[in-house]
């Protein structure tokens, strides 16, 4: 189970890479206004939003495989609190592809300056979520 549990931790890790750094590649695409850069930040949102999808799926896979080895798990606060996060960070997630879409395709709704405020969401997830694993407050 520890191997389990490392590689749960190594693909989380992978998958806030990612939702840390997409959105600041948001603040640099809607700040741009050449097509070259557009064109460059559009790739590389893609290729980052393929990878931290990859790392989000490992971790659920991971994390899934860790509740099933010890089920009674669930029955505590803390797992439920985490899991609760778990499913904001996966809208977040969601709502990252929509806003790549959004910008891939030329619409720009959000200011770089919102994009900012966007991308500090996963932090305070990741504070909750590590706090609740390691402390196990309920």
């Amino acid at each position: 189970m520890l191997l389990v549990k490392a590689l749960h931790l190594i693909f989380m890790v992978t998958w806030f890479a990612g939702l840390f750094y997409l959105p600041r590649l948001f603040v640099y695409h809607a700040a741009s206004n050449d097509e070259i850069s557009l064109a460059r930040f559009a790739i590389m949102e893609r290729r980052l939003f393929v990878l931290m999808t990859l790392g989000g799926a490992l971790t659920t896979v991971f994390g899934l495989w860790l509740i099933i080895g010890q089920p009674t798990l669930m029955s505590q606060g803390w797992l439920q609190a985490k899991l609760a996060l778990v499913v904001l960070l996966i809208g977040y997630h969601a709502w990252c592809w929509r806003l790549h879409r959004q910008l891939a395709q030329g619409v720009d709704s959000h200011s770089p300056a919102w994009f900012r405020g966007f991308n500090e969401l996963p932090t305070v997830a990741l504070v909750g979520i590590m706090l609740l694993a390691v402390l196990r407050p309920f």
